[in-house]
């Protein structure tokens, strides 16, 4: 028996890099599932394995050691199951753009809370800034002051020109790092940016809808010369979250969070209780409209069991 890391996840097959520097390619057996969890891909891309050869000379994943974190996704509207981004992450940058296509705030909040849930620290990169004039350039600034705010660290980046890809790089240094994001966000172009010699496909954006088209298909791990690893995953149009209480939404909004110890009720869920802090700090403009729009927007899908297609 050997072990090692998941570097790549094709659906059907995966490949580990063992601990003594060989490539494998993998299989699971079809009754291979995690305990507790419901997922679509019950081993993901950063999975420390261990892995055996059978007399058929077919290799198969045997075990997965425990998780340290991961970052999971609802698989699709009509799913209950999960899809798994990625595990045991040093860090997520969540890549975002203001236009061309334009990202919507309520997905990257899902994105920041559902990380905060599972432990991932993340982020926030704004890219395309050379194509920003004008409004687009004052949106950028209010996003990035927002999320700054928040405490989420914010970079803006061109990755078409080079510009802020120094300080990116700097931040992956020695780390395993998932860059995640909409479709059309140009995560294959940073990529690229950080590892030229990857020559990562890239998509166009329609000039009908301004949304990106998906260029990657499953996720893979890359090796950084300074250390450490990216990984890569698919674009994604939507973030459905899951397994949220109601009642522990608020815990994965810092800001809500901080206010929340103030309710006159220890079960708030700051949507109409009386003596609510939170909803007093909205009132009073320190709590962003658009967060609490995000946040209400998770609490719904936990109470409803649905998940809105768009966000």
């Amino acid at each position: 028996m050997r072990h090692g890391l998941v570097i790549k996840n094709t659906g059907s097959r995966y490949a580990v890099r063992t601990d003594d520097g060989a490539l494998v390619e993998c299989k699971i057996k079809g009754n291979f599932r995690l305990k507790g969890i419901r997922s679509t891909n019950p081993v993901a891309v950063g999975d420390r394995v261990y892995i055996e050869e059978n007399r058929e000379g077919i290799t198969f994943i045997t075990d997965i050691e425990e998780r340290d974190n991961y970052i999971v996704r609802k698989a699709s509207n009509l799913s209950k199951e999960t899809h798994i981004l990625a595990a045991n992450l040093d860090q997520a940058l969540l890549v975002v753009t203001v236009d061309f296509p334009q990202t919507n705030p309520i997905f990257i909040d899902r994105f920041l809370a559902t990380a905060e849930a599972y432990r991932v620290p993340v982020k926030l990169i704004f890219n395309k800034t050379d194509l920003y004039t004008g409004d687009d350039a004052e949106l950028l600034k209010g996003f990035s002051d927002l999320y700054t705010y928040i405490g989420y660290e914010c970079h803006s980046v061109s990755a078409a020109t080079g510009e802020g890809i120094d300080a990116v790089r700097a931040l992956l240094a020695g780390k395993i790092t998932l860059v995640a994001g909409n479709s059309g966000v140009g995560k294959s172009t940073l990529i690229n940016a950080l590892l030229p010699d990857l020559h990562l496909k890239t998509g166009e954006i329609s000039a009908t809808h301004h949304k990106g088209m998906h260029t990657t298909t499953f996720s893979e791990m890359f090796p950084l010369p300074e250390g450490g690893y990216i990984i890569d995953t698919p674009g994604v149009k939507g973030f459905g979250t899951i397994d949220f209480a109601p009642e522990e939404v608020a815990h994965f909004f810092p800001e809500i969070f901080r206010f929340a110890h103030d309710c006159r009720f220890s079960n708030c869920t700051h949507r109409h209780e009386p003596g609510c802090a939170v909803l007093a700090a909205l009132d009073e403009q320190r709590i962003s409209r658009s967060r609490y729009a995000s946040y209400l927007s998770i609490i719904d899908d936990s109470t409803d069991g649905k998940y809105r297609a768009g966000y």
